[in-house]
C-alpha cells in the first residue's frame, strides 16, 4: 500500500516536470519566433527604405529626362517650322567678314543701299561666342509663363509682372516692345549702329518683337518673342530669306552689335534665321542679379 501511495505524488511530479519542461520549450520556441519576426520586419523595412531611395533616384531622372524632351521639343519645332525641298537661291559661296567689304569700292558698285541686301554666306563661327541661346526652361525659371494658354497667333501678354516690365519706346527708326532692360540694351547697339553704319541705321525696321505664341511647327514649346526678349530686324523694307543658309550684308554688321551686348544671333541656328535676335543666357542672368528682372 505504501508503494501505491507513492506513485501518485511521483506521477504529479513527473508532470509538474514535463510541464515544465514543455512551459519552457514553448516559450523559447515563442521567444524564437518573436525574433524571427522582429529581424524579418528590420529587413522590410530596410528594404523599403532602399526602395524609397530609389523611386526618389528614378523621379530625379524623369525631371532630368522631361527636360531633355522639352529641349529636343524646342529643336524639333525649329527643325519643322524650317521649309523642306524649297528651291535654295544662288548665294555668292564666300565667308567675308565686315571690314573687307566695307570699302568705298565695294559702297560704289553696288550703290549703298544695295550692298545692305546682299545675300553671303557667312563664317558661323565667328558669331555667338560665348552667348547661349536661351531656352524655355531658362525663360520660365526667370519670367514665368507670359499667358496661360498658347496658340501659333500672337496673342497679348497677360501676366501681371511680366507686363509690369513691357514698355513701348522709338529706338531711332524703329518703334519696340519689350522688357525694359532689353528696350535699353538696344538703345545701345542702334546708338553705335548710328555712329558706325548710319545708312544700315536709316534702312533699318523691324518685323516683330513682342509676340505670346508658340513657335512656329510646336504644340507645346512658347517662343522667345513671348516674353519680350526676341526682335526680328530687316533693312529697306527686306526680309532676309528664312532657312537659305545666307544672310544680308547688313545684319552681319548688326550681328557684331548685338553680340556684342550679349544677344543670341539666329543665323546660327540649325536652320538660318538671320533676321532674328534675342537676349543670351548670360545677360537674362546678369539682368536677373542685378535686379532688373
Amino acid at each position: 500500500m505504501r508503494q501505491g501511495a507513492l506513485i501518485g505524488p511521483i506521477i504529479v511530479a513527473i508532470g509538474l516536470v514535463i510541464a515544465a519542461i514543455s512551459f519552457a520549450v514553448v516559450g523559447a520556441l515563442l521567444e524564437t519566433a518573436d525574433g524571427s519576426a522582429e529581424l524579418r520586419l528590420n529587413r522590410n523595412e530596410a528594404e523599403l527604405a532602399a526602395q524609397r531611395g530609389d523611386i526618389e533616384t528614378l523621379r530625379a531622372e524623369l525631371r532630368d529626362a522631361q527636360v531633355e524632351i522639352d529641349r529636343l521639343s524646342e529643336e524639333l519645332a525649329l527643325q519643322a517650322a524650317q521649309p523642306r525641298h524649297a528651291p535654295q537661291p544662288q548665294i555668292p559661296d564666300v565667308t567675308i567678314t565686315a571690314p573687307e567689304v566695307t570699302g568705298e569700292d565695294e559702297i560704289e558698285d553696288h550703290g549703298g543701299t544695295a550692298a545692305m541686301t546682299e545675300v553671303m554666306r557667312l563664317a558661323k563661327a565667328r558669331f555667338n561666342q560665348g552667348i547661349t541661346q536661351p531656352g524655355n526652361r531658362v525663360m520660365l525659371e526667370i519670367l514665368g509663363h507670359p499667358r496661360d494658354s498658347y496658340s501659333n497667333d500672337c496673342q497679348s501678354v497677360t501676366q501681371p509682372y511680366l507686363r509690369s516690365l513691357l514698355e513701348t519706346r522709338q529706338i531711332g527708326p524703329i518703334r519696340v516692345t519689350m522688357i525694359k532692360p532689353a528696350l535699353d540694351s538696344l538703345e545701345s547697339i542702334l546708338a553705335e549702329l548710328q555712329q558706325s553704319e548710319p545708312d544700315i541705321h536709316a534702312a533699318l525696321g523691324t518685323a516683330g518683337a513682342i509676340c505670346a505664341r508658340l513657335i512656329r511647327g510646336s504644340r507645346k514649346s512658347v517662343s522667345n518673342h513671348s516674353w519680350g526678349t526676341a526682335i526680328d530686324l530687316k533693312l529697306e523694307g527686306k526680309l532676309d530669306g528664312f532657312g537659305d543658309g545666307g544672310t544680308q550684308f547688313g545684319l552681319l554688321l548688326l550681328a557684331e552689335l548685338f553680340n556684342k551686348e550679349g544677344w543670341y544671333w539666329g543665323a546660327t541656328y540649325s536652320r538660318e534665321d538671320s533676321m532674328h535676335f534675342e537676349v543670351g543666357v548670360e545677360t537674362m542672368r546678369k539682368w536677373q542679379a542685378e535686379g532688373l528682372l
